[in-house]
């Protein structure tokens, strides 16, 4: 018979008394009480002890907690935050390992839960009201070499002497072409800047690159611009980020590195140089030597043309409407605008932009035809940048 919950006493009881009588064996009473022979002996184990005192429910609290803090630490930290108001809970855990030792020093999670029970933590800093909606970029079909280019990091790798490289691939979308593979020592706008103004001076400019939201090509700025993707722009360049956590919207550049890894890094060369020599070894039997299915099982370099949109250092920079006031975007980010300096964006950094009037006091900022954010002239904070639309409309801001 099943347990009865209002009466769970009465019903251990019973099954005690069964047990002593020895109208059957404890397994098969556990069968006809449905419980298993654990839970028989431990209420066994309890009325040898108590009687029918120990059948009784206990109530849910441990007599003793080893991991329970006591009141000392606490009033170490009230203590140490009153003589130090701007540390934060790392730096009081480290000063009391250091004064106390490491053995039963709070965690850093525990102490910052104990300064915000005693309301000694300032308020978070809020985040910027979001600026206009805009319409994400459709992705560009790939009909030509050079419609689209791919890039994306491999993923960092040790080599032998120890030195830790940043693969840097880009391939033509159409013809499945490799244009580099660079490893670089760092994954930054400084160092991935100077190879794609090599590749454009020898390949010409494609329509659009394709890259993932990461740095160096994206950022959380307005967007997802960097410096590097803002540069592509200006040079007419689209950039086309997937969509986040899907990396297979670039599926066919994530099968490359795969293959990349295996034949040239497993296991990695000795020096930065002889990897890069072995990877531009590859890199030419993989695009004059290495069939693709995908193409006939043609070679990439006989479908791979060189891009007709020559590219040149110098580009004009934007023309906008007389009607607009025009400000220089400083090398930090910012900008002077009604006496006052207004944030932008860094990814804008050395760039001019447009400011249009709007109604109640709105200035929308562009960059070009770009629409990046909104001033507004009754506040002093930063341009309240532009944010993509969740859902397709047929409005376009």
């Amino acid at each position: 018979m099943p347990w009865n919950k209002r009466s769970e006493f009465h019903q251990r009881y019973a099954f005690i008394q069964q047990t002593q009588a020895s109208v059957a064996s404890l397994a098969q009473l556990c069968r006809r009480w449905k419980i298993s022979r654990k839970t028989a002996y431990k209420w066994l184990r309890r009325y040898r002890r108590k009687g029918w005192r120990g059948l009784q429910n206990r109530p849910p609290v441990a007599r003793k907690l080893p991991q329970k803090i006591g009141i000392k630490w606490r009033r170490r930290v009230r203590r140490l935050r009153r003589r130090h108001r701007s540390w934060g809970p790392r730096k009081l855990h480290h000063w009391l390992k250091l004064r106390h030792g490491p053995r039963g020093v709070p965690a850093p999670a525990t102490l910052g839960r104990w300064l915000r029970a005693w309301k000694l933590v300032g308020a978070r800093r809020l985040r910027r009201p979001p600026g206009p909606k805009v319409r994400r970029p459709a992705r560009r079909p790939v009909r030509a070499a050079n419609d689209v280019w791919t890039a994306d990091f491999k993923g960092w790798f040790r080599l032998g002497d120890g030195t830790r490289v940043e693969p840097l691939t880009v391939r033509d979308g159409f013809s499945r072409y490799t244009l580099t593979v660079h490893l670089l020592r760092q994954q930054n706008v400084t160092a991935t800047l100077p190879v794609f103004r090599r590749l454009f001076r020898r390949y010409g400019r494609p329509r659009a690159i394709r890259v993932d939201n990461g740095s160096p090509f994206g950022s959380k700025g307005p967007r997802g611009w960097t410096r590097l993707s803002a540069w592509w722009i200006k040079q007419g360049i689209a950039v086309e980020f997937i969509r986040p956590g899907h990396p297979e919207d670039n599926g066919g550049h994530e099968q490359f590195h795969r293959v990349l890894k295996a034949e040239t890094a497993a296991p990695p060369a000795q020096t930065w140089r002889g990897q890069q020599r072995r990877t531009q070894r590859w890199v030419r039997q993989y695009n004059e030597q290495r069939p693709h299915e995908a193409l006939g099982l043609k070679v990439p370099a006989q479908r791979y043309r060189p891009s007709h949109r020559v590219w040149t250092e110098r580009r004009q920079p934007w023309r906008y409407p007389q009607a607009w006031e025009t400000r220089q975007v400083k090398t930090n980010g910012e900008s002077s605008w009604r006496g006052q300096t207004r944030f932008i964006a860094e990814s804008l950094a050395g760039e001019k932009v447009g400011l249009q009037k709007m109604r109640g006091g709105r200035w929308r900022v562009h960059f070009g035809p770009w629409l990046m954010g909104e001033l507004r002239a009754h506040e002093r904070s930063g341009m309240r940048p532009a944010i993509y639309r969740t859902k397709r409309s047929r409005a376009e801001v």
